[in-house]
């Protein structure tokens, strides 16, 4: 990461950096059948930059924000893991892959965010600490800022990675960076041009003058996700045994986990061991390839490896077994009342309640969850929050150091006097 003249670094510096982790990142299938959001399938060993873009909602995971880069990564070298066979498209709008970006949770990614923001409330009009740049035009650009794109037919973001200047000090040239179906763009603009994308009427250039107040309570650093050091190092990926999520993963209690014996160097298997922590809890004869399924009753943090035919062991998959849960002691939501979901987890902390309204995709409400919140079970949602009737789900999310896992369910909110 770079620093300025003084040794410090800016959180726009920060910000580009973190942009091009997700950005930069190149991989490439190993099988056929990697479904992407521009309606075909990523092709068997080409080779890809960028993450993958897909509006998993509650169903996939975010890279990034619910399950690391390196996870992403692992899952792509296992050819029966869920990128290749779950598809999401048609069952959840804008989705495709099981795991994947939009453009506001990769630019809320880079903005250091603990939850994205959908790209409407990244203005003025939803955050403080942010304006419009005057004049719209490249010669105002600066690295950081935010060009916004009005819906219809959906709202988008973008950031703005660099700046090129002249030896007079007039921009020539405007880098942007986005996430985009299949996967991310890249485009450096002259100014000429530059200016032309950002002409529409539905387009404005914002900038963010205080990144703390835009944030609000809402800082990667407040969460064990975004995890920037760990998505920005070059993992080793398993070559003996891939998880079907992965690796590095965080599984409901309720899942299978599907361990995929692929000894893709050909050296021989004799054993698979599982352990939870430092306790055994399988040693089973396995010889060959092929896929174990194991349930587990216990949460906890677990290791799956492979005993090798000449004695040595190989690299272990890391995972964790988890309960996250909630209910609702309310039949329906009154606006204009408060409300609470009672809370429920073991070996992972709830962390954010996520409201979200169907009638207006824009219209979401993020509660963080206190330490006390946690301690009593109980989260009370503000009566301000729901300002509409109609139906809405409810995200709990919560995380480890693995990653986060969300479970939602459908409520009604009803009119005072309903």
């Amino acid at each position: 990461m770079k620093t300025n003249e003084n040794g410090s670094v800016t959180w726009q510096e920060r910000a580009v950096d973190y942009a091009r982790i997700m950005s930069r990142v190149k991989w490439a299938p190993v099988v056929e059948g990697m479904p992407n959001r521009s309606g075909g399938c990523f092709e068997k060993g080409t080779e890809y930059t960028g993450v993958p873009y897909s509006s998993v909602k509650s169903v996939g995971r975010y890279i990034g924000f619910e399950v690391f880069l390196k996870t992403f990564l692992a899952a792509v070298e296992n050819p029966l893991s869920v990128l290749y066979t779950e598809n999401l498209s048609g069952k959840v709008s804008n989705a495709a892959g099981y795991y994947g970006k939009v453009c506001s949770s990769y630019t809320s990614y880079a903005l250091q965010c603990g939850i994205w923001y959908v790209s409407r409330q990244y203005g003025p009009s939803y955050r403080d600490g942010i304006c419009l740049v005057d004049p719209q035009s490249a010669q105002a650009a600066k690295v950081g800022d935010i060009i916004y794109t009005s819906p219809p037919p959906g709202g988008h973001v973008e950031i703005v990675t660099a700046v090129t200047r002249s030896a007079g000090g007039e921009v020539t040239h405007v880098r942007v960076e986005e996430s985009s179906p299949p996967t991310t763009k890249n485009t450096n603009r002259s100014a000429a041009e530059f200016d032309a994308h950002i002409a529409p009427d539905r387009k404005e250039l914002y900038r963010i003058t205080d990144l703390d107040a835009w944030r609000g309570a809402n800082r990667a650093e407040s969460f064990l996700f975004p995890n920037y050091a760990e998505d920005a190092a070059t993992p080793v990926i398993n070559r003996v045994l891939l998880l079907d999520r992965g690796d590095w993963v965080p599984y409901r209690r309720d899942q299978a986990v599907r361990i995929n014996v692929m000894d893709r160097d050909g050296r021989g298997v004799k054993a698979l061991v599982i352990k939870r922590g430092d306790t055994v809890v399988e040693d089973a004869e396995v010889r060959g390839k092929g896929v174990v399924e194991r349930s587990f009753p216990t949460c906890g943090d677990y290791t799956a490896h492979c005993m090798m035919n000449d004695g040595s062991l190989s690299q272990a998959c890391e995972f964790s077994v988890c309960d996250l849960d909630f209910e609702m002691p309310v039949e329906a939501v009154t606006v204009g009342e408060p409300w609470a979901l009672e809370l429920a987890s073991d070996n992972m902390d709830a962390i954010i309640a996520y409201l979200y309204s169907e009638a207006n995709e824009y219209n979401h409400r993020t509660v963080f969850i206190t330490d006390q919140e946690r301690r009593n079970g109980k989260v009370v949602i503000p009566a301000d929050l729901v300002g509409n009737a109609g139906k809405w789900q409810v995200w709990l999310m919560g995380e480890n150091k693995y990653g986060r896992l969300k479970k939602h369910r459908d409520f009604t909110v009803v009119e005072r006097g309903n």
